[in-house]
């Protein structure tokens, strides 16, 4: 019993380590490698190949892999979002995804924004095989999807074009001077009255969940504890002129779902 014990132990041990190798190889790992190359100038460079590699994203958008990722919070984090759309007056409207997101998220937002009379959804992301993956997720939506390869911080919509959008878990792989580029976009192109729904990371309540969280965020996210303060996305947002934002925050603090409101013109 005792060397059953002990095996199951090390087997644990070797299964989580090479878990946590296999992220940090494919996030802040990628990033530290790119930097010794110089090859950090590209609008992408930012992007981790989990997340542009087409063979990496299937092979990790598997929905118990995000929701672990996420304390297993993210289906509360979408609900949250859906819900906001479910009330919207969206009739014959368009909504906006600003960069793909794993998990399911994505089917869920799009069937909230039709459900709520959307004429159209745009799903925006700079990298292709993204939206490619997208669309094995959304083929029942294929008449009502738009996909198009934009820059979430130089986006080629119009102003005021769309009265919904949604941005979840982008803002903290982002490099810092990018995030409010981001916040900057995604309200331009909201039209007067639009919302924007802003699904992220927070700074924990309890001091040994924030001590777990800095750890996370210092090994495989260099960008996200920014969030934190620096750059928490509701000062931002709320030093613009008319914005009000409301703050649902998940787990003991760890998650947050940030709701904008641009003032009507």
């Amino acid at each position: 019993m005792t060397a059953w014990i002990s095996y199951t132990a090390v087997a644990t041990v070797l299964v989580l380590a090479s878990t946590a190798l296999f992220f940090f190889t494919l996030t802040r790992g990628a990033l530290l490698m790119r930097g010794v190359l110089g090859r950090l100038t590209h609008e992408a460079a930012h992007v981790y190949p989990i997340y542009s590699n087409l063979r990496l994203i299937r092979l990790v958008d598997w929905q118990p892999i995000i929701a672990a990722i996420l304390l297993f919070q993210y289906s509360h984090l979408v609900s949250l979002i859906v819900h906001g759309l479910r009330r919207d007056d969206l009739q014959g409207k368009q909504v906006l995804i600003t960069s793909c997101a794993f998990g399911n998220v994505m089917p869920r937002v799009v069937e909230a924004a039709v459900k709520s009379g959307a004429q159209h959804v745009l799903v925006a992301d700079i990298i292709q095989n993204e939206l490619d993956h997208a669309q094995t997720k959304l083929g029942s939506y294929a008449g009502q999807v738009t996909y198009v390869q934009d820059n979430a911080v130089a986006l080629k919509q119009p102003d005021a074009s769309v009265h919904a959008n949604v941005m979840f878990f982008l803002l903290h792989e982002l490099p810092h001077p990018l995030k409010n580029q981001a916040l900057d976009e995604a309200m331009r192109v909201l039209a007067p009255g639009g919302k924007l729904y802003l699904g992220e990371f927070h700074k924990p309540s309890p001091l040994l969940l924030r001590a777990l969280s800095w750890t996370y965020f210092k090994v495989f996210e260099p960008y996200g504890l920014a969030l934190w303060d620096s750059h928490d996305p509701v000062d931002y947002l709320q030093a613009m002129p008319g914005v009000e934002c409301q703050r649902h925050t998940v787990f003991f603090g760890n998650f947050q779902v940030i709701v904008a409101s641009k003032p009507l013109a």
